[in-house]
């Protein structure tokens, strides 16, 4: 079952149908679940003390309601994306809807810590099915090449607004509500969806859909996780057996997975969709933007609230400028795209992405206004290179596999995620740890703590007199600053590679 559709799949003699009112209407209600979900990856972060002091989690506890959700997410994407296809992606979407919104309302009122991670497990389940739901149905809503960019910008805007949305919306919850607070957002947001999607949205689905594969299912779930796991805990604890094992392991069933699909008449997934050099490129360029984003939030935000003494929601708010021009870069991808070719676009996006890394370099005192200033440069180019990569994975792909294809560039946005908190976390981490200078008197588990994290260090210093407390509060301050040239030095040289890798992939694209 292979795939040989270009991007420009519409006869030049036939013009697609453009989208009228209801469309747009439809897009509006589509976009609630991306706003959603996008909030609940950040806004749970902020709850962390006071659901702590709460629930009385113990360390793996509280490791595991944080990580339960992204994992069974990223585990469940593919099988989802494909399970659209078959029976609805409105379908699906209403579903996942339902059961995320009747899930937030036990999570919000949880009385044990088992008990939350189960409800965000369960949360990871339904929001598998938004997501690929949500992109799919923009492909089969928008026919017009320039009106679904249009619409996929919206959509990746939406995505971005409400990752910074988190900070701020659970900073005013928290302020003055319980912990729980933070999960019944979902409430408002979901009910508009369920009531207006009936009527607003056109169902879609493949018209000749294979069985449902119980063994693909298992073995894609059973691929993603460890895979994940495994990079986060060589992340987290360095080279370790656990670590490796799981990575390996992961991988392995990968390639079982992979081997069934291609010997299955009807596989889950058309993996064959990877030998079109615009699909595999384009998934490899959302893959790497998203690197670049998530790896660059993940020093940033430790600066702003650890070295410049920021809370939260000022850190969120200084970030807020960034993201603005981030949507507006997508959206402007748009009709940028009827003129120039397409792989040009990513390209000057990637060269964006390594010009905000380089004035990271140069602002090497870490002053508010240069993380500004390189978070800006740095959000136009992922703006610009994840909209025009998220509309050619869709354009690439047959509009029957429309679900397949969403949920490989969910899982690619999701592996990013991770290897952007990994790779560039893990340098940040070694760099700390060869620099800090930590007091004789301290010992114990205030030393530890202070030898591997710029928040350990913070903490262990509030037990000590105030002049060695000063002196290791300045040196672990220092010396996480000192790795940021080189995270910022990997994220040039990797967004210079990308810029060549888009260029070789996508150059047959034609601007349309």
């Amino acid at each position: 079952m292979t795939s040989s559709i270009a991007p420009q799949a519409v006869s030049a003699t036939t013009a697609p149908p453009r989208a009228g009112r209801r469309e747009w209407m439809a897009l509006a209600v589509l976009m609630l679940p991306v706003l959603l979900v996008a909030v609940d990856g950040t806004v749970l972060d902020l709850a962390i003390p006071s659901m702590s002091m709460h629930l009385h989690p113990s360390a793996n506890e509280l490791l595991w309601i944080m990580d339960i959700y992204p994992l069974v997410l990223a585990g469940l994407l593919v099988s989802m994306g494909s399970l659209a296809d078959r029976i609805g992606r409105r379908r699906l979407l209403l579903i996942g809807s339902f059961g995320f919104t009747v899930v937030s309302v036990f999570a919000a009122f949880a009385p044990t810590a088992g008990a939350l991670i189960g409800a965000r497990a369960l949360l990871g389940f339904f929001g598998a099915m938004l997501m690929p739901s949500t992109l799919s149905l923009l492909r089969n809503t928008f026919a017009d090449a320039t009106q679904r960019r249009t619409a996929v910008a919206i959509w990746a805007a939406c995505f971005s607004g409400g990752a910074a949305l988190g900070p701020i919306v659970g900073g005013f919850l928290l302020e003055n509500y319980w912990w729980g607070a933070v999960f019944l957002l979902s409430v408002p947001v979901m009910i508009p969806l369920l009531a207006l999607a009936p009527f607003l949205i056109r169902e879609s689905k493949d018209p000749h859909p294979g069985p449902i594969d119980p063994l693909s299912i298992g073995l894609s779930f059973a691929a993603m996780v460890p895979t994940i796991f495994g990079i986060k805990m060589l992340a987290q604890e360095g080279i370790s057996v656990a670590g490796l094992a799981m990575l390996v392991g992961g991988l392995a069933v990968g390639a079982l997975f992979v081997r069934r699909q291609l010997r299955r008449t009807t596989p889950m997934l058309d993996v064959t969709l990877f030998r079109n050099p615009v699909f595999s490129g384009a998934v490899l360029v959302n893959l790497i933007s998203v690197f670049s984003l998530v790896g660059f939030l993940y020093y940033v935000s430790q600066h702003l609230q650890l070295v410049t003494g920021q809370s939260p929601t000022e850190a969120a708010f200084t970030l807020v400028p960034g993201l603005v021009v981030s949507i507006a870069t997508g959206l402007l991808a748009a009709p940028l795209a009827r003129k120039i070719r397409p792989g040009m676009l990513v390209a000057v996006g990637l060269m964006l992405n390594a010009a905000g890394f380089f004035v990271v370099i140069l602002n090497s005192s870490g002053s508010v206004p240069g993380l500004m200033l390189a978070f800006a440069i740095l959000g136009a180019g992922v703006g610009m290179a994840e909209t025009i990569s998220n509309d050619l994975i869709l354009s690439a792909a047959p509009p029957a596999k429309a679900g397949a294809a969403s949920a490989i560039s969910e899982t690619a946005y999701e592996v990013g995620v991770v290897l952007g908190t990994a790779v560039l976390g893990s340098i940040l981490a070694a760099a700390y740890r060869s620099n800090v200078a930590l007091p004789e008197m301290l010992t114990g588990e205030g030393r530890e703590s202070a030898s591997q994290t710029l928040g350990g260090a913070i903490d262990a210093a509030s037990t000590l007199p105030a002049g060695p407390a000063q002196a290791l509060v300045e040196s672990a301050r220092h010396a996480f600053d000192s790795g940021s040239g080189t995270v910022a030095a990997v994220g040039v040289v990797l967004m210079l590679l990308a810029t060549v890798m888009s260029l070789i992939t996508l150059r047959r694209v034609k601007a349309s």
